[in-house]
């Protein structure tokens, strides 16, 4: 077939290559979208718990240091993870009465997408997944899913 000037245009071979090669690049594409954004969630997830670990940590060394006295079944641990919002009443040096908070607001799990954590009472066992409800020594997601590395977020 002869070409006319002025007639340009794709031809099917080249519309099918085309449409070949964009779908091999979807399919490199959509798992590696899909792990990064499983590792944006993990690494949400371990901040989620470091930033509530460390506020029962903050909490149990404060109540040792200001000697506010709790029942001795807390263990000096926070009673509900809400105490770590509400915070705790105590009087400073000067006997002002004061308010001491050691979280804003209760971290979202994002494996989860809500702020229903798992606890583990100091009087629990290790490996437990039901909460004696004492207080709050350790926190873990909900989540039976696993992470990139294999594991279940539940045991992080």
């Amino acid at each position: 077939m002869i070409c006319q000037k002025g007639n340009t245009g794709f031809t099917l071979v080249e519309l099918i290559i085309v449409v070949i090669i964009i779908s091999l690049l979807a399919v490199v594409a959509v798992p590696m979208v899909e792990t990064t954004i499983k590792r944006g969630k993990e690494i949400n997830l371990r901040r989620s718990l470091r930033t509530i670990r460390i506020a029962i940590d903050d909490y149990k060394k404060f109540i040792e240091e200001n000697k506010i006295n709790l029942d001795e079944d807390r263990y000096q641990l926070p009673e509900k993870l809400e105490e770590l919002v509400k915070g705790i009443e105590y009087r400073d040096k000067k006997n002002n009465l004061k308010i001491k908070k050691f979280l804003r607001r209760i971290p979202i799990d994002p494996m989860t997408s809500s702020t229903d954590w798992g606890l583990r009472s100091y009087q629990d066992k290790p490996d437990s997944r039901r909460w004696g409800g004492e207080n709050v020594w350790d926190v873990f997601t909900k989540s039976e899913q696993r992470a990139l590395d294999s594991t279940y977020y539940k045991d992080w």
